[in-house]
């Protein structure tokens, strides 16, 4: 399924660009392509719905109409624009998880957090956000009841793409979610929106927030039951974890206090078919799409070494953490990209002779403590994700360029301690909430805890042991109050080597001088 879907993306993403290539007002996004499919000469095929929608999922880890470059999306390095690398480095650089020793550009601003608003990797993220949402509305735009019956589409036809609409604004709601994430306001586009070129108004974090929200309420009976949907196209519990999501961060997006609001649809979760794996690091082996992971993953981005090649998403995660002594054939690769290692703060949430499965770091020629972020050898290394199989075996792509690893957006594990935050902060059992997290710390092989060990402390803790280069960093310090400022600090926060306080309005990041310049009815984030 991995293979088929993804190969179909190349004709849709040709007929979007006849629309973006127009409409560059939408969210100031920068695409690239000269070649263009009219509209309904593309949908005259009734496969077209789904080859359209294929390109939608695969705009998440895809970069252009080539892999892994040189017809891309998104103008700038095409490797960086990709939306999981994005979205990677601006949620796990900024924090106690990483560090990287290259010299890209700004790309160390991100640990030192004194990134500006003209950081030319925060906005390749942004663009690449925004050129997914607007991929999404032309899709919903083009696929209306009147567009259906204009082109005599049939009845079983009509059917699917109604189920392909309701996922269509899930992952445009997963856009938008970002978009409020990390950088608050912004431009809010749907399908009835002006599709001439224009100038939209500038939307609060607050009504970006509702939208999603009545989004996510609106499709939810829409959506297939759990587990019941094709491999990677997502479902009921896939909006229930988003929407639980962006309740359990509602105090900081809104001012509003909603985890009651989340905890039922963390218990809808729990309560599907899902389940936890029982091997935490097959969680992120190559075969993680058959080996018993998938039944953990509620909505991963599907990676495939020949299918999906591109510099970024787990090629980057499987590559850039190895080097110095490592050797890049134990993880399926050819080569180490020798950039990205981890703190003495991250290390030290593991005890030392800890038999936790989940803190698998690199110690042979490295040193715990980082004297130069620029060499690779100051800082443990992170062995999380390997291009290897159950059985030992490489990734699909021999040469060992790209990895066929999948990248989970949201697992069942995370509604186990999402549960946990809850009962902590006044919503549900904290009986039940010990037992979620105990189940968690057993697949680990690590040692269980008692009901009075339960803190959130603990539980901001247990987070970064279980997601650590999951993309979850940074938006779990915020809503811990613990990201910038004085109360945690980690090495090199703030440009220093031991580590200093920073300033809170980095508790989301400026939008580009380049997008404010294209529609000045943005407004920038305070501080920038």
């Amino acid at each position: 399924m991995k293979k088929i879907q993804i190969k179909l993306l190349g004709i849709s993403l040709l007929m979007m660009m006849g629309f973006l290539s127009s409409c560059t007002g939408d969210l100031v996004q920068e695409p690239e392509g000269q070649v263009a499919i009219p509209g309904e000469e593309f949908y005259s095929s009734p496969a077209s719905y789904k080859q359209s929608l294929a390109k939608l999922y695969a705009g998440f880890a895809t970069t252009g109409q080539q892999g892994p470059a040189g017809d891309a999306d998104v103008s700038g390095d095409e490797g960086a624009s990709q939306y999981i690398r994005g979205l990677w480095l601006m949620q796990e650089l900024t924090t106690d998880e990483a560090v990287i020793g290259w010299n890209d550009g700004s790309i160390k601003d991100f640990h030192s957090q004194t990134w500006t608003d003209r950081d030319a990797f925060i906005k390749s993220t942004f663009y690449r956000i925004s050129f997914q949402i607007v991929n999404c509305n032309e899709f919903l735009r083009q696929t209306t009841d009147a567009k259906l019956d204009g082109r005599g589409v049939d009845a079983a036809t009509k059917a699917d793409v109604k189920d392909f609409r309701a996922e269509v604004r899930f992952l445009r709601a997963l856009s938008y979610w970002h978009l409020v994430d990390c950088f608050g306001g912004g431009s809010l586009v749907t399908e009835d929106s002006p599709s001439d070129f224009n100038y939209p108004a500038y939307s609060t974090r607050a009504e970006l927030y509702a939208f999603i929200d009545s989004e996510l309420t609106a499709i939810s009976s829409e959506l297939k039951a759990p587990k019941s949907n094709e491999a990677y196209r997502v479902d009921q519990a896939a909006a229930w974890m988003l929407q639980a999501k962006l309740y359990m961060n509602a105090k900081v997006y809104i001012g509003t206090d909603k985890y009651a609001d989340a905890l039922p649809l963390i218990n809808k979760v729990i309560a599907s078919p899902y389940s936890i794996h029982n091997n935490y690091n097959q969680l992120f082996f190559a075969d993680n799409d058959t080996n018993g992971s998938q039944n953990e993953f509620i909505f991963a981005i599907a990676f495939d070494g020949l299918k999906t090649q591109t510099y970024g998403g787990t090629t980057f995660l499987t590559h850039a953490p190895v080097g110095g002594s490592m050797v890049p054939k134990d993880f399926g690769i050819n080569g180490g990209w020798g950039g990205i290692r981890t703190t003495s703060a991250f290390v030290d949430k593991f005890p030392a002779g800890n038999t936790d499965t989940r803190g698998k770091f690199w110690t042979d020629g490295q040193s715990k403590e980082i004297n130069n972020i620029g060499s690779f050898t100051d800082g443990y290394a992170v062995q999380k994700f390997r291009n290897i199989k159950v059985n030992g075996s490489q990734g699909s792509d021999a040469s060992g360029d790209f990895v066929d690893i999948d990248f989970p957006i949201f697992r069942l594990a995370d509604a186990y301690l999402m549960y946990a935050e809850c009962a902590l902060r006044g919503s549900g059992s904290l009986s039940t909430a010990t037992t979620y997290v105990n189940a968690i710390r057993t697949r680990a092989n690590t040692t269980t805890i008692n009901q009075t060990d339960l803190t959130l402390d603990f539980i901001l803790d247990e987070r970064a042991r279980e997601f650590h280069f999951e993309a979850q960093r940074r938006t779990d310090l915020v809503r811990f109050g613990k990201f910038t400022g004085g109360s945690y600090i980690w090495p090199w926060k703030g440009g220093v080597k031991t580590g200093a306080p920073t300033q809170s309005f980095r508790d989301i990041f400026p939008i580009p001088a380049d997008a404010i310049v294209a529609n000045q009815n943005l407004i920038q984030n305070p501080g920038y």
